[in-house]
């Protein structure tokens, strides 16, 4: 009989252990999020200003240019739109958002109406006669005129070209007129404001190049804005964009999440009451296009739904999933598939195997649940769902196998070599497996490396899929675990290779992060769980 590993008296009370907090997990993750969160109300449902544009329905998008949106759609949207906003801003005069000044006109409202500008000069001169005509046509229904939206920001113009088409727009109109981009955008081109009767800055404190807590969201805003004030004296500056994300992922301590969005929504109008401040709030309506430039987060940023239903209200409590007891049921689910397969074949006896299962399906069904959550919020097209789906499956059926391996392992008092067979080396399509769960692994290993490659050097955009890798991630750690007994074989060269690479790109990932993002400290886990089987059976295949 081979020797006991050093750790193998600890192996099964840590194999209970995690599997006991798995499922503890599991149950409180969901429990979390569907707990009425108290938070502070608004003092009003009314807000100044926010940002419109009616591209909410599925397939459609303003980079589509023989997209039109109907005079129709954007009356229904106006009038709803009407009841909660003073005005609405847009940015551009195409694809059939020409209409909005007459329309918000009909309803009371106001509009800050946005010239779209870029790198295309014809383009570009379209929108400005269009600028132009409507604002001769619809002049007692716009606050101001914005001309051009973050071009320095994406560095699609030099100062010095969109000055001038500032200035043409100004000379053309008496409606006040301003152009928009991120506050710091401001402060390096300092003598555009002289072109423009107002300043229109963006302050998103998500977005920051160091994003800021949900906490002290409101705060950073007041304190960039009497910053830029006193930068610009005797310049009037307006709030063109501020908002928070409700779904997407974390960036270091900034949460993108429904209550957030509903806590910085109300802390800022308390605030906004507080001072003489116009504002626009980002935005309306949730915009799905925006996922194709900015991953989940981009699609989120709305007061109201797709459906045009309010996300939340502007008093009392705020649950971020109130469906969470259907994930429970899939944790209830998951047990009963998994003591269901586990019954077949089993060569083990006794109530610790079927505990082991119970626990483990329980786990499995609550983390598919997440990754069903996310795959419903981040899909775009069919092709993700499809993918997203295919991989779920293959998740769950790896899980079902390693449970029932480790069921039958927690199972036996003594030796598991004497119930599952100690493992052999299998020849598969030309390529010698150390044995049957290697194939399994080597494929979680190099999906788990790839992805993380994506977030350490292209991120910015990309979710944390934690529900779907905690799947194998866990269970073969587990497995590994367990597998003090048996016969150590050298892992494949390739496995060895990319265990070292889980840790790296897991630790980078934690450091981009700065440490703040917990999110990102459970990515490392996950990375490790699943390296440190292969670098442990690499040290003792090498005595």
């Amino acid at each position: 009989m081979p020797p006991l590993s050093p750790y193998a008296r600890f192996a099964r009370p840590l194999a209970w252990i995690i599997l006991i907090a798995a499922a503890l997990f599991g149950a409180g993750y969901w429990w979390q999020l569907g707990r009425p969160i108290p938070l502070p109300d608004s003092p009003t449902a009314k807000i100044a200003c926010v940002s419109y544009a009616p591209f909410r329905l599925k397939g459609e998008t303003p980079f589509d240019v023989n997209a039109f949106i109907p005079p129709e759609r954007i009356e229904e949207d106006l009038k709803a739109l009407s009841t909660r906003f003073d005005c609405v801003r847009t940015y551009s005069m195409g694809q059939g958002l020409g209409a909005v000044p007459d329309i918000a006109g009909r309803y009371g409202m106001k509009v800050l109406m946005g010239i779209w500008l870029g790198r295309d000069p014809v383009a570009n001169e379209r929108e400005i006669k269009l600028g132009i005509e409507a604002a001769r046509r619809d002049h007692d229904s716009l606050r101001g005129i914005v001309v051009g939206n973050e071009v320095l920001l994406r560095g699609e113009l030099p100062e010095k070209a969109l000055a001038a088409y500032i200035r043409r727009v100004n000379d053309a109109t008496d409606v006040p007129v301003t152009y928009a981009d991120v506050w710091e955008f401001w402060q390096k081109h300092p003598r555009l404001a002289e072109a423009t009767d107002y300043l229109t800055i963006h302050i998103l404190p998500y977005w920051e190049d160091e994003p800021v807590s949900p906490e002290r969201a409101v705060h950073h805003v007041a304190d960039v804005y009497q910053r830029m004030k006193a930068e610009f004296p005797g310049k009037r500056i307006m709030i063109g964009e501020t908002g928070w994300p409700s779904e997407g992922r974390t960036r270091r301590d900034a949460s993108a999440s429904l209550v957030n969005e509903a806590r910085y929504l109300r802390e800022f109008l308390n605030y906004a009451a507080t001072v003489d401040m116009p504002y626009n709030v980002i935005e309306a309506f949730d915009q799905p296009w925006k996922r194709d430039l900015e991953g989940t987060v981009g699609g989120y940023w709305g007061i109201f739904d797709v459906d045009a239903k309010p996300k939340f209200a502007m008093t009392g409590p705020v649950v971020e999933e109130p469906r969470w007891a259907w994930a429970i049921a899939a944790g209830g689910i998951g047990a009963v598939i998994f003591l269901l397969a586990g019954a077949f074949g089993r060569r083990w006896h006794g109530v610790q195997g079927w505990l082991a299962l119970l626990l483990s399906g329980f786990a499995v069904g609550t983390a598919l649940a997440a990754h069903a959550r996310l795959l419903l919020f981040a899909c775009r097209n069919n092709i993700e769902w499809a993918t997203g789906i295919g991989v779920g499956i293959v998740g769950l059926l790896t899980s079902l196998s390693l449970a029932r391996a480790v069921a039958s392992r927690l199972a036996s008092p003594v030796n598991p070599a004497a119930v599952a067979p100690a493992p052999q080396e299998r020849r598969r399509l030309g390529i010698t497996w150390s044995d049957a769960f290697t194939p399994q692994r080597f494929f979680w290993m190099f999906v788990l490396t790839l992805y993380g490659i994506l977030l350490v050097f292209n991120g910015r955009y990309r979710d944390f899929p934690i529900g779907l890798f905690a799947l194998p991630c866990i269970g073969f750690f587990l497995l590994g675990l367990l597998r003090t007994r048996e016969d150590v074989l050298m892992p494949l060269v390739e496995e060895r290779l990319l265990a070292v690479w889980l840790v790296l790109l897991g630790a980078a990932v934690v450091v981009q992060e700065i440490g703040a993002n917990v999110v990102s400290w459970g990515w490392l886990l996950l990375n490790l769980a699943l390296a440190i089987p292969v670098l442990t059976a690499w040290k003792r295949a090498r005595r």
